[in-house]
């Protein structure tokens, strides 16, 4: 649906969704309720990148979907959510809540039409105004984990972000409840701009998972997974062994890549190059070896081909490498063929030769520095 003329006053719909941005000077943000500018039962499919990918919706669709929702947002500091400001407050219970909110919204003026901003690590929004106040109609419902969580200013935000994520609350609600303030010790707590607190839950979660997999046997053969959506694209090599990891990131035709990776001693730094989308591809991956109670040394090629036309945040890639994992595994009997076997698969479907790629891997160096080691023994 198109975006109607938005009054300066009017009653609408929230996913519930808020958005903190991190254009401003820290510890300066904007925090926003995103909205429909009607009463809508529908409203949460514009923030649901999970059931866009499970319905394999067009980029069309999803910006259609994205350019619906208005961003009525004010200006604070990061820590002003440890005073008693009702208006952070009333916006923090919708972030809170995972059912649809439905409120009476003040802007200082109308909404103009402008043309949407798009970010490799956040969704598109459609048009901003400042918020002037606003008041729910109706009951919000906050699930009382949640509630426990907010209520609990003892728990570090780690530990209370882990104990919803045990729960089965999806990376798109921990992102927010992480990025509103709402865990954490009571003196620590503090907005986090959206763009960091995806990175964060992502990176949280997958050091978590990995102390886990690091106690379980390694797969028995080397094996390949192929597959994605919205012209993101992973060829996923598997290897027997400990946890290693390594993302490509290729840009077709272009042929620009960029590279990160880690040993099972993980990363001290932050992945500059892949930067947010190493850590949601790491997810995916992480997430399936936890589920088939395996480890294994993995090295992701990721081709982005011109058909993704628009950046439309890094769930894309989490959710692609979810989809290449859902594909049948082809497994072989060493590691060379199946690294040699993941390049022609690659070359055959988009014409691009990794091979340069597969000399400069610094996992698939060690894998065969550690063969000959043990070709000793």
């Amino acid at each position: 649906m198109g975006q109607k003329t938005i009054k300066k006053e009017f009653e609408g719909t929230s996913p519930p969704a808020v958005f903190i941005g991190s254009k401003l000077k820290y510890p300066e943000v904007n925090i926003g309720v995103l909205s429909l500018g009607e009463i809508n039962e529908e409203a949460w499919e514009h923030n649901a990148p999970n059931h866009w990918s499970e319905k394999n919706e067009k980029i069309e669709r999803i910006l259609e979907l994205r350019q619906g929702l208005i961003n009525s947002k004010t200006r604070t500091t990061v820590k002003e959510i440890r005073k008693n400001n009702k208006l952070l407050r009333k916006i923090q219970e919708v972030g809170m809540a995972t059912i649809k909110a439905d409120m009476e919204i003040k802007l200082k003026k109308p909404p103009i039409m402008k043309i949407m901003k798009y970010d490799q690590h956040v969704m598109p929004i459609g048009i901003s105004a400042k918020l002037e106040s606003l008041k729910e109609i109706g009951n919000l419902k906050i699930p009382t984990p949640v509630e426990k969580i907010y209520d609990d200013t003892d728990m570090k935000s780690a530990e209370g972000i882990m104990e919803l994520y045990k729960k089965g609350f999806n990376e798109q609600e921990l992102t927010q409840i992480l990025s509103i303030g709402v865990t954490g010790l009571g003196k620590n707590r503090k907005l986090v701009p959206t763009r960091n607190s995806i990175t964060a839950v992502d990176d949280l979660i997958g050091r978590r998972i990995i102390k886990e997999i690091l106690n379980y046997e390694t797969i028995d053969k080397p094996r390949i997974y192929q597959g994605g959506h919205l012209g993101n694209y992973y060829t996923i090599i598997m290897i027997p062994g400990i946890w290693n990891y390594e993302l490509f990131e290729t840009s077709i035709p272009s042929g620009k890549t960029t590279t990160d990776h880690e040993t099972h001693r993980g990363r001290k730094n932050y992945a500059e190059e892949t930067e947010g989308g190493y850590y949601a591809a790491r997810i995916g991956i992480l997430e399936y070896l936890k589920k088939i109670k395996k480890q294994a040394t993995t090295i992701l090629y990721r081709i982005t081909t011109p058909e993704y036309t628009t950046p439309l945040g890094v769930w894309v890639c989490r959710n692609s490498v979810r989809k290449a994992l859902q594909e049948e595994k082809k497994e072989y009997e060493t590691n060379n063929e199946t690294i040699e076997r993941a390049r022609m698969m690659i070359k055959e479907k988009w014409g691009y030769d990794i091979k340069e790629l597969i000399n400069k891997s610094k996992i698939i160096k060690l894998v065969r520095t550690q063969k000959r080691i043990t070709e000793w023994f």
